[in-house]
């Protein structure tokens, strides 16, 4: 990370309010002793999910993420990582179950990884989504956004310099992802009936929900930096918010 990062440590015993977000960045390429440790935190649907990997780095990857999203939650609560148990949505978000820690029923969280890097979202009484992506230049020229943006949006994309629009792509689709994940409705809400800011240089901001229901003002979209060849976000369902940015780091 640059030296200008807003990364810091993050704490061994983290508080939060519900005016704050927090997010924690974690590298997923650890070595074979920390893997091993975090491994051992997971429950068994966990660590048979871990073993159905076919290749050996996904496998410690997932490892690592889920590891590492048990310990950060953990620290917030007060409570051994092995602990924890989860409930989740019917599409597939998770959330900590009831019978772990009555008094955290408003902790909510988020996590995405991509390549060697995980990004974790924790708030209070929230919804929340968050997104990271390593670019792939490519994936943008395959015509995904035609399929998956909105008119609004492929406009704004395809009217950028070539040499600009892998990283607005990603930048797209990660704020998209974002919003869908707070949301927690998976494919309930289709990719193209919204309408995020993509171009260099602009503020994050959902501009349309495509639900009259559904005010576009009330959420909160956030561009997160991160290392160079990744784009992330993060959305929330109330705003303002105050950021927090905490790397994770694992001592053993």
């Amino acid at each position: 990370m640059q030296e200008t990062s807003p990364w810091r440590p993050g704490p061994a015993n983290p508080e939060i309010t519900r005016e704050e977000l927090h997010l924690w960045l974690a590298r997923l390429d650890l070595p074979d002793r920390p893997v091993a440790v975090l491994y051992q935190t997971l429950s068994r649907d966990e660590q048979e999910r871990a073993r159905r990997f076919r290749f050996g780095e996904d496998k410690r990857r997932f490892v690592v993420a889920r590891g590492v999203l048990r310990t950060i939650l953990g620290a917030y609560i007060g409570a051994p990582p092995a602990l924890l148990r989860f409930a989740y949505s019917p599409a597939g978000k998770p959330r900590l179950a009831p019978e772990t820690s009555q008094p955290t029923a408003s902790l909510s969280f988020n996590l995405s990884h991509s390549g060697e890097l995980a990004l974790y979202a924790i708030c209070l009484d929230r919804r929340v989504g968050v997104d990271i992506e390593q670019l792939r230049p490519r994936v943008a020229e395959e015509h995904i956004a035609e399929r998956f943006f909105s008119p609004q949006e492929v406009v704004a994309l395809r009217g950028l310099p070539p040499d600009e629009q892998a990283p607005a792509f990603f930048r797209c689709w990660t704020r998209k992802e974002a919003y869908v994940k707070a949301h927690g409705e998976g494919l309930a809400i289709p990719l193209n009936q919204f309408v995020v800011t993509l171009r260099p240089g602009e503020p994050a901001t959902l501009l349309d929900t495509g639900d009259e229901n559904e005010q576009a003002t009330h959420w909160f979209l956030h561009a997160v930096d991160i290392d160079p060849g990744y784009e992330a976000a993060v959305a929330a369902d109330s705003k303002p918010l105050l950021v927090r940015y905490w790397s994770f780091t694992f001592d053993i």
